[in-house]
């Protein structure tokens, strides 16, 4: 079956280890024995309890409201296996003796492993056992990905760097690792090949997942696990030209996995692109022999395919030339999305590729490595000259307001611009301060939820995936911030203002 690839599952630790910890004193009295993960812990004690379980859970009951029927037990049960519940954990005493054994029957009917929870044992503890257990194998795996993601690295600088980063990325997997042109013909290859028809099949799956222009895929039989990853084209998308890394694997891949495969597919998509080939840009180094030969700006741009400019000046913070430090310049270059940068003293000028309607925005990085920048609006080649005026006039604004960067518009009457900036700091300041005693998580964990929320538009999903925390975990931290700044965030107009006042905290 071809599928799109999964996304990373939540960190998650097996059953079995569970049941293995003696101070817990757990014992599997019903279920399949397969090992299951599990990814958090709940408790309740409604009659139906599915409509507040999202799957994987350790679901953990003393039976307050458990049916005392054996059809009403086998319904609660089929309910909560249903929503993809782990393992159901029963708590001896008080309200039973020992478990039903109608519970004991529903379980093993409906696949539900059933966990005996001793008297002794605090469904507290069992929670604080789990995360425990959950934290440490999320530790293992993120010190299994830094060192791979470091191998990586070393590898793409290797002369042979295609080579380098498939075998590195075949070492860390354990996959058949191949590259394919946009023909499906094998360029480089790492690994054990597998027996016929495994490199047919990944072949083909390369083949159909680059066809459709998709990003993954997978086909996952017995005994063999195939996945495809397209490499992202010039525009960061998949297409029908770009190439294919292709993986076969007889385990399911895991989700530290996926990311080392994550990290290998940009390293490739890099290595591979125009600019970097063969450590030469063709079209790039065309056009400056032709401007140096007398061709202006407008004849060459369409050289280089780009219909239009953003002129960046900027200045450094430090009276030492940021020029002498090229690990600051690759930063910023990359920070800004371009390579055409020039520096002269503490002074920068950078042209940025891009389109009529792109929005210029200053990255983060640039203030964090001492800059203040000014961008003008998107220009065609012949009209660089005007463009250079406005970013310079942007800079100024920027340098006299004491602020990060200023983008160049025509209409100056925004909402910032209607308050001085050492006003708007200052309310700022006042209108989190209240966080400052929120207590745990701390007031920049707060505030980081806060504005990743309303950047996604109040999206508990997409904000709860962007930080990697459970959606549970997003609305309380919400509930927080909002009672301690006494504000309802469902309102609108409080968004607004709160949003407004982000811009302008330190």
């Amino acid at each position: 079956m071809t599928e799109p690839e999964r996304p990373s599952e939540q960190p998650s630790v097996p059953l079995s280890a569970l049941l293995a910890d003696p101070a817990l004193g757990l014992r599997q009295i019903a279920g399949p024995a397969e090992d299951r993960r599990v990814s958090t812990v709940g408790t309740t004690e409604i009659e139906n309890p599915a409509p507040y379980l999202v799957g994987g859970e350790l679901f953990l009951t003393a039976g307050v409201r458990l049916p005392r029927d054996a059809d009403g037990i086998d319904t609660y049960v089929r309910q909560v296996a249903a929503v993809g519940v782990s393992a159901l954990g029963f708590g001896v005493a008080p309200v039973y003796e020992e478990v039903p054994p109608e519970l004991v029957a529903a379980c093993d009917r409906h696949g539900m492993p059933l966990l005996r929870i001793p008297p002794a044992t605090p469904f507290v503890a069992v929670g604080q056992a789990t995360y425990t257990a959950i934290a440490e194998v999320r530790t293992r795996e993120l010190r299994e990905i830094s060192r791979a993601q470091s191998a990586l690295a070393t590898a793409a600088a290797r002369p042979d760097a295609l080579q380098a980063v498939l075998d590195r990325l075949g070492a860390h997997t354990g996959a058949w690792a191949v590259l394919y042109d946009a023909h499906g013909n094998e360029l480089f290859s790492a690994g054990p090949r597998p027996a016929s028809p495994t490199p047919e099949r990944l072949r083909d799956l390369a083949v159909r997942t680059r066809g459709a222009a998709r990003s993954a895929a997978a086909d996952h039989r017995t005994g063999t696990h195939l996945t495809v990853h397209t490499l992202p084209g010039p525009d960061g998308t998949a297409t029908t030209t770009t190439l294919a890394l292709g993986q076969a694997t007889t385990t399911a891949p895991t989700p530290v996995h996926r990311q080392i495969t994550s990290t290998a597919t940009v390293l490739l998509a890099l290595l591979t692109s125009p600019r970097h080939a063969l450590g030469t840009d063709t079209r790039g180094a065309g056009a400056l022999v032709r401007l140096m030969l007398g061709a202006t700006p407008a004849e060459v741009a369409p050289a280089l395919d780009v219909g239009h400019w953003t002129v960046v000046h900027g200045r450094h913070a430090r009276s030492v030339s940021p020029g002498e430090d090229p690990a600051q310049l690759a930063t910023l270059g990359t920070a800004l999305g371009t390579p055409y940068l020039y520096v002269d003293g503490p002074d920068l000028k950078a042209l940025i590729p891009g389109t009529p309607d792109a929005r210029p925005e200053a990255p983060a990085q640039a203030a964090e490595l001492g800059w203040t920048l000014g961008f003008s609006t998107p220009v065609s080649a012949s009209n660089l000259p005007q463009a250079d005026r406005q970013a310079d006039r942007a800079l100024q604004r920027a340098l006299a307001a004491e602020i990060p960067a200023t983008v160049h518009t025509e209409d100056p009457l925004t909402v910032h611009a209607l308050v001085p900036p050492a006003d708007a700091r200052d309310l700022a300041r006042t209108r989190f301060a209240p966080l400052d005693e929120a207590g745990t998580p701390g007031r920049a964990v707060l505030l980081d939820t806060l504005h990743t929320w309303l950047t996604l538009h109040g999206s508990w999903d997409r904000t709860a995936a962007t930080l990697q925390v459970h959606r549970n975990t997003v609305r309380h931290r919400l509930a927080r911030v909002g009672e301690a700044l006494g504000v309802d965030l469902q309102d609108p107009g409080v968004r607004m203002e709160l949003w407004f006042a982000l811009q302008w905290l330190d």
